[in-house]
């Protein structure tokens, strides 16, 4: 009886200390953002950006391993400084926004590597879940927001997709729209 006692007596203390470790943050839409680059007829680099970025992190401070990561973009935000070639690119050759309006990535691993880390998860993009492995700069050191008076927090992201793998403009061959994307992903998280 003694010993029960004492063990839910232990549980009851520790139970405050492992919510202490873990944290939730959300990005802050004003400052975070999915960047692009493609290239175009094997000459240049078109760039672009998705500017409504919904990202949640769990963030365990005791045991980085156990952190989590959500997202959500919204790809009819798509931004490549051309209007036409914006509509285009939100038509069904390319992204079908109407059919896929967003993407989503949920993380299935995050490892501590070097001063970062590595976060892979399964993106879905144009109604296609893939495996993708982010290199991760971050996080910033908090700095308490402006306007919000809460701590925020940086990261920056990188990855390369294969626009075919997702059936995305796949009319054009990879000597008219290369097929490697490259991906930058920042996000501004504050902690809730």
């Amino acid at each position: 009886m003694k010993r029960s006692a004492l063990l839910a007596g232990v549980l009851a203390l520790a139970a405050p200390l492992a919510l202490a470790q873990t944290s939730t943050w959300k990005s802050d839409s004003a400052h975070s953002e999915v960047d692009f680059s493609i290239k175009h007829l094997s000459l240049s680099n078109v760039h672009g950006r998705f500017g409504n970025v919904a990202a949640t992190v769990v963030l365990n401070e005791a045991d980085i391993a156990k952190s989590a990561v959500t997202a959500t973009i919204d790809v009819g935000t798509i931004d490549t400084g051309v209007s036409s070639r914006d509509a285009d690119l939100k038509s069904d050759t390319f992204f079908d926004v109407a059919k896929f309006p967003t993407a989503t990535f949920v993380s299935t691993s995050v490892v501590k590597s070097g001063s970062g880390l590595t976060v892979s998860g399964n993106l879905t993009l144009h109604g296609v879940t893939k495996p993708v492995v982010l290199t991760v700069e971050g996080p910033t050191g908090p700095v308490e927001g402006m306007m919000d008076h809460k701590p925020h927090s940086g990261f920056s992201a990188t990855t390369t997709l294969d626009r075919s793998a997702f059936g995305i403009g796949t009319k054009y061959g990879p000597v008219i729209l290369g097929n490697e994307v490259k991906l930058t992903i920042e996000l501004d998280v504050a902690k809730q």
